[in-house]
């Protein structure tokens, strides 16, 4: 009992923080959805799609700057706290050189996405304008990156909630009061708008994180003292979670990128769907982060009860949130999609795909938690394979089913089927890998 009362003092704060991750997306794709633009409804959704596509190409090549950090972190913080400020220092040069080197080269980036995306003439000209404004946050983002796995390394979910309450309540109000204006005073800026809100929030998260560290954690990011009984390098680790990383990346990248070959109506269908998906899982990533935590701590401990339970709970409360999001996509899928947008047209053309929600709990929970506790144990190569798998997965049911079913109606139904493939494929080989990888600590 007590150890379920850590899991939820770890995710519940996560959770809280989490809930606003998807209201930023959503909140963003409802201002552009609401602008009066001669663009139209579906190329502003498009743009935002597009545009955030973009990131996602950069972002999440660097991922191991969380993942990499937090499971180092928390075995480190079971080991008596050794070598945790040197594991944050190193994050940290990595992520603002990173960000660095995109600013720089940021006109190449957009040139190279454009030759191998496919979008009209005006979604790919909102993308631009929306990538060459919020590339300006990248080093800070880098680094949230690498702050954020460092704090649920040391068992403190409370920064990291607050640091992205912080983020994401700026970002909301900012493109929001930015897009939109405030009337009687001030026009708006439109769509530039909601990419120079969330340039002011990602800088506004660091430095807070920056205070926060100096006034809660002095002493451990003063020390330099290398960490202990590492099985391999931080790079080498990273080298796994990098590959991990362009697994997960073209999953996603290219669910939308295969979308938008249909149209600016069906990637404004298909974005929508995704942010409702993706709902789920920032629930349930705070019981993934708590069995992070938890399970990397336990072996830096050497505890194999605590290994043991903590997977057990992480795993109990996740099921609980899964059967809670059922019935909420079940009761309110449209009504969640509704919210969305504005647009008759992409409304209509969205009913039919809301039932897809209803699969979403069964085979995320798994996947996701998972991937807290193999994270936790920096068992990379584990995390490394699932991913590769399934992007091969996603993949082969994409092009299959296209040459079995080659109607273009049926086009955003096999993608969602390609999509839980993928998360299916993930499931089964961590739950049939886990007794194989953690009996050194069962």
């Amino acid at each position: 009992m007590k150890l379920s009362k850590e899991v939820l003092r770890l995710a519940v704060p996560s959770i809280l923080a989490n809930i606003t991750v998807p209201l930023v997306g959503m909140v963003d794709i409802a201002i552009a959805g609401h602008l009066n633009s001669e663009y139209g409804s579906a190329a502003l959704i498009g743009g935002i799609s597009l545009g955030t596509m973009l990131f996602d190409l950069l972002y999440w090549n660097f991922g191991f700057l969380r993942v990499g950090t937090g499971g180092l972190t928390a075995q480190a913080f079971g080991r008596g706290r050794k070598g945790v400020g040197s594991i944050l220092n190193r994050a940290l040069r990595i992520a603002l050189l990173s960000g660095i080197i995109m600013i720089a080269f940021q006109f190449l980036v957009v040139k190279l996405a454009f030759m191998v995306v496919p979008a009209s003439e005006q979604v790919q000209s909102l993308a631009t304008q929306y990538f060459y404004i919020r590339i300006w946050a990248a080093p800070a983002t880098l680094s949230l990156f690498a702050l954020k796995g460092w704090f649920i390394g040391m068992q403190d979910s409370v920064r990291p909630m607050v640091s992205d309450l912080l983020v994401n309540g700026i970002n909301i109000a900012a493109s929001a009061l930015l897009a939109l204006g405030l009337p009687g005073v001030f026009d708006g800026l439109g769509f530039a708008g909601i990419a120079i809100g969330t340039v002011i929030a990602q800088w506004s998260g660091f430095t807070y994180c920056m205070i926060a560290l100096r006034r809660r954690y002095r002493a451990e990011i003063a020390s330099r003292e290398k960490p202990e009984g590492e099985s391999r390098s931080f790079f080498s680790l990273n080298r796994d979670l990098f590959l991990r990383s362009i697994g997960m990346l073209a999953v996603y990248i290219g669910f939308t990128v295969i979308s938008a070959h249909f149209g600016d109506l069906i990637l404004a269908v298909s974005t929508i769907l995704m942010k409702l998906l993706m709902l789920f899982s920032y629930f349930t990533d705070g019981f993934a982060y708590a069995a992070e935590a938890l399970t990397g701590r336990f072996i830096g401990e050497r505890n194999a009860d605590g290994v043991r339970s903590s997977v057990r709970y992480s795993f109990y409360w996740s099921g609980f949130v899964a059967a809670l999001f059922m019935l909420l996509y079940g009761a309110g899928g449209l009504w969640l999609f509704s919210l969305m947008t504005s647009s008759p047209e992409v409304i209509a053309a969205g009913q039919e795909y809301i039932p897809w929600l209803l699969v979403m709990p069964l085979i995320g929970c798994p996947a996701f938690v998972w991937d807290g506790v193999f994270i936790g144990a920096t068992a990379s190569p584990q995390l490394r394979n699932s991913t590769l798998l399934c992007a091969i997965g996603f993949f082969a049911i994409w092009f299959a089913g296209r040459v079995a079913l080659p109607s273009p109606a049926l086009a955003l139904h096999i993608l969602m089927a390609a999509y839980f493939t993928h998360l299916l494929v993930r499931s089964l080989y961590l739950t049939f890998s886990y007794k194989r990888t953690f009996k050194q600590y069962i």
